[in-house]
């Protein structure tokens, strides 16, 4: 590998690299639960470098890291105080160089967080603005507005945080009296929202995007994309037809429009940004979190010179039903298409219920259906993304004391509302240790159920006797990706929306999914959503299935059978032809 900044290896660049997020799979690294070196029970960048060959092992292509910058951390660091350093919690700048160095030495990109919708209160420039009226310049990089009512003592308008109540806090005095200013936030009140027509704002956020790329950085994962730019005059929400529930919390799970999402004017941020990450001959890449209302206004992002890449949030919402998931791939891949976009496909991450969890009230038949969806959705074309801990099985963890909570959508509504902190628990490593290998010390900063002790990595993929256990989930992972690798015909697609980038086949059952990728070999991938066994006819060899022992797959003398709740990866006849 070459390096575009000096001798530090970094990624080859030939032409089928150049476009390597166009099918990589990347694990997402969330950094206070994955690794702690030092003890104190809060993962860091140190802890992380450690354990990168386990990562590169699974057989992913890169890795995405969480916020590690200096941050009061009220929102796990996405309260950025300072966004060109590391916050001593998490290590050092050093610590991040030789994360990224090491990531590379192991063929792994490294892709980092970047949140440029809001500052925290520690921020310098909020910093400098509270200390002065509103009205002074200093508040001009914020949105502020003077109240309603009198003495301006309520919200400017009806718009809502997303962690639960207004989204406006008051702005007062030093002595504590209210000056009738409000100030936004669309996340927590610790997070002021930041004024992106003020210039300031564009320029602070180029030169953090060049000092990571310089660092080695090979991309950015945007946060909260869609809400850079808000509508003039802060239009009401009662004026676009909507009308907020007073205390609901419905964390990106239900995206209506509204004059702080998704405006026009967004796209011409990303326009400069692409320019600046294709100013390095090294690619750089960009995935956006934008939860939008349609695929088309998803696509929009995606334009050649916008973003390379933006999550697929309907895939990771859809429920376990065939037309529902065929319908929102579909529409996917078409509205993509249309601009010659792959589509990023995703099941978990740091905000939602772990899939492990989330297809059944039943853990076994959550956690199989979790393993089906995973094999189908790396069986897509397009790049995906893992959650760290979902190729452990880890399901997510609902019933944490309250006293140990830390998501600010807790507090905000008063316990109403768990939060995102149940798939934040930090990662078991070793059975037979202190924290499951977490760390040296016995705690972690939310704690593990006892009931891990058997997802933890050293015994998960496991038989009695130390045997590598052929039916396990981090076994399925492996195999997944390693099969995924080796065969063009996955992951990989000519992203045109007449190209045929996977073709759909029947077989006779509303409840099934399956369809072609085209190779060679050839690939078939099969979903079975409903309740009884499904035949595929033809000549098929077996090359993956969900299910382990507890879902077998079946030869019978029309072809292969398929249980309920299982996908499988099939290699077609040896002539290279589909059967029909």
């Amino acid at each position: 590998m070459t390096s575009a900044t000096g001798d530090r290896p970094t990624p080859a660049t030939d032409a089928a690299e150049a476009q390597w997020w166009r099918d990589a799979v990347v694990y997402q690294i969330y950094v206070r639960s994955f690794a702690d070196s030092d003890g104190d029970g809060i993962g860091d960048l140190p802890g992380i470098t450690s354990r990168l060959d386990a990562i590169a092992d699974l057989g992913v292509d890169a890795v995405w890291l969480t916020p590690f910058y200096v941050s009061p951390q009220n929102d796990g660091g996405y309260d950025v105080a300072d966004y060109r350093d590391v916050d001593p919690l998490f290590g050092t700048l050093a610590d991040a160089e030789r994360l990224i160095e090491r990531a590379h030495e192991l063929d792994l990109r490294v892709i980092v967080d970047i949140v440029p919708n809001h500052t925290s209160v520690a921020h310098r420039w909020f910093v400098e603005a509270a200390a002065t009226p509103p009205g002074d310049p200093a508040w001009d990089r914020y949105h502020v507005q003077p109240g309603t009512g009198p003495d301006g003592g309520q919200p400017p308008n009806d718009w809502v945080s997303v962690f639960g109540g207004p989204a406006w806090s008051p702005i007062v005095s030093r002595d504590g009296t209210p000056t009738g200013y409000w100030y936004l936030h669309l996340f927590d009140d610790s997070q002021p929202d930041l004024n992106w027509s003020h210039p300031d704002v564009a320029a602070e956020m180029a030169a953090t995007l060049r000092f990571w790329f310089d660092r080695g950085v090979d991309g950015f994962r945007i946060d909260v994309a869609h809400g850079l730019v808000k509508a003039d005059g802060y239009p009401s929400l009662a004026s676009v037809g909507q009308v907020p529930e007073e205390g609901a919390v419905r964390l990106f799970e239900d995206v209506q429009p509204a004059p702080c999402w998704d405006q026009p004017e967004v796209h011409e941020i990303f326009r400069s940004w692409r320019q600046i990450a294709d100013d390095y001959p090294e690619p750089r890449v960009f995935c956006g979190e934008v939860w939008v209302t349609t695929p088309a206004r998803q696509a929009a992002y995606v334009r050649p010179d916008e973003l390379h890449t933006v999550f697929n949030f309907d895939f990771l919402k859809v429920p376990w039903h065939a037309a529902g998931i065929r319908e929102i791939v579909d529409g996917s891949l078409y509205a993509n298409g249309l601009v010659g976009a792959p589509t990023t496909w995703v099941l978990s991450n740091h905000d939602v219920t772990r899939h492990a969890s989330r297809f059944s009230d039943r853990p076994e038949l959550a956690l199989l259906r979790a393993r089906a969806m995973t094999t189908f959705m790396l069986g897509l074309p397009g790049p995906a993304y893992l959650y760290q801990g979902e190729e452990l099985g880890l399901p997510e963890v609902f019933n944490l004391p309250p006293e140990s909570r830390a998501d600010p959508i807790f507090f905000r509504t008063s316990g109403e509302q768990l939060g995102r902190d149940g798939c934040r628990v930090p990662l078991p490593w070793i059975a037979d240790h202190p924290s499951y290998g977490f760390g040296p010390g016995a705690e972690s900063w939310l704690p593990q159920p006892a009931s891990w002790a058997r997802f933890a990595r050293d015994t998960s993929s496991r038989e009695p006797g130390d045997r590598l256990d052929p039916e396990s989930v981090p076994t399925l992972y492996r195999r997944l990706l390693a099969v995924r690798r080796s065969h063009p015909a996955l992951g990989m697609g000519n992203f045109e929306p007449a190209a045929g980038t996977l073709a759909w086949v029947e077989v006779g059952d509303a409840d099934v999914l399956c369809f072609d990728r085209m190779g060679p070999p050839n690939v078939r991938v099969v979903l079975n959503c409903g309740r009884r066994e499904v035949t595929v006819p033809g000549d098929w060899r077996l090359i993956v299935a969900s299910g382990g022992r507890r879902r077998q797959v079946r030869a019978t003398e029309e072809g292969l059978s398929v249980p309920p709740d299982c996908a499988v990866w099939l290699e077609a006849a040896p002539n290279g032809e589909l059967p029909t």
